[in-house]
């Protein structure tokens, strides 16, 4: 969400306390795949996934192309509708192929994680964000962009400057929430592609700068083609109709997104930890073990239309591992956890993770 200036190569975390934890917990989990006789991969199930993810966003494009959907009620429900589709291609499989754990094949999972130039962003620049800094140096400030609000008109975390506007952030953080996916479309991608070259970051794609901005051009000439050019030429509604059906699309996955992520790192029983002569005193498992809360475990819907996301711990200890098996080795964590006293944060459902964030965020605004 933000611009970290800080070159994250130097940083290191302390191997112990925790490396027995850590170690005993990896054991435990590829036992789990061994005894089970199962791939950390995708299974036949993701495929359904992903047809349906597809079809919620692309369905409600093609009646609205063709003429089959009229009503600018109905046409408002249909742009709504793909700003679920969006969110369900993100979450549902753009994110597991973009860690590399749909498939054994990493050729396959990058052609799968190119769909997010489908949906308005940028994989290369997804995977530094997400993949290099927000996995590597989670809750960390200066590194994590996660957690690095745009303008500082949000705070979320306890050692970035206060403002007088942040006393009133966990009334107005739901409505900035909704602007995440269109600052991609408009120029978050461009800007963040070039500050990370500066940094040192592309090189983490082996792939020479200018073809990942010419890459970065076409992906987003195809985008504006089928999203803005195509619909205000065959639509029967005005220039204006289309632009706002885009901004319900977008606003309505930015606020899911964003709400999504911000639920298993800004709450209060989470810590933000220090570094001190490019060190964190922790082992880097258990910092992810500080620094991460799941919530609504129980919630199959919504595990299943958010890609497992709600094991947010389980996701950061096994990025590699699909989303589809995080419910099975959560017990394991978590027993793991309680063995070596280690904190292990939950909430119970999506409302009460709701509550905390806003806790969380009014706690952020006030000195």
């Amino acid at each position: 969400m933000a611009k970290s200036t800080i070159s994250p190569h130097s940083l290191r975390f302390t191997p112990d306390p925790g490396l027995e934890f850590e170690q005993t917990l990896k054991k435990r989990v590829r036992a789990y795949f061994k005894d089970s006789g199962i791939s950390r991969n995708a299974n036949a199930a993701f495929v359904v996934k992903v047809v349906a993810m597809m079809s919620l966003y692309f369905t409600p494009y093609f009646l609205m192309i063709f003429g089959v959907v009229t009503n600018p009620w109905l046409i408002a429900l249909c742009w709504f509708i793909m700003g679920l589709g969006m969110v369900g291609i993100g979450m549902g499989f753009m994110h597991d192929a973009n860690h590399g754990s749909i498939s054994k094949n990493d050729k396959v999972n990058k052609f799968i994680g190119k769909v997010l130039s489908l949906v308005g962003g940028y994989q290369v620049n997804w995977r530094i964000q997400h993949n290099v800094l927000h996995h590597s140096y989670t809750n960390l400030t200066g590194y994590d962009e996660d957690i690095d609000a745009p303008g500082e008109i949000l705070r979320f975390s306890p050692k970035t400057k206060l403002r007088k506007l942040h006393r009133y952030q966990h009334f107005y953080a739901w409505f900035l929430y909704g602007f995440l996916t269109l600052a991609w479309i408009a120029q978050k991608d461009y800007t963040q592609l070039f500050r990370y070259k500066k940094l040192g970051l592309t090189k983490i794609e082996n792939e020479k700068f200018h073809r990942l901005f010419i890459e970065l051009i076409i992906s987003k000439v195809i985008y504006y083609a089928y999203v803005f050019v195509v619909p205000m030429l065959v639509m029967d509604i005005p220039w204006w109709g289309v632009i706002l059906g885009i901004v319900l699309m977008h606003f309505v996955a930015g606020v899911i997104l964003s709400v999504v992520f911000q639920l298993a790192h800004v709450v209060p029983n989470v810590n933000f930890p220090e570094v001190e002569a490019n060190k964190v005193a922790s082992n880097w498992a258990v910092h992810q073990m500080n620094t991460t809360a799941n919530f609504a475990p129980h919630n199959r819907f919504l595990s299943w239309f958010v890609g497992g996301l709600n094991y947010q711990i389980e996701h950061h200890l096994f990025p590699n591992v699909s989303h589809i098996h995080y419910k099975k080795i959560a017990p394991i964590v978590r027993s793991t956890a309680q063995e070596f006293g280690v904190p292990y944060h939950t909430e119970p459902t999506f409302f009460s993770a709701i509550i905390s964030h806003a806790r969380m965020l009014k706690h952020l605004g006030r000195a």
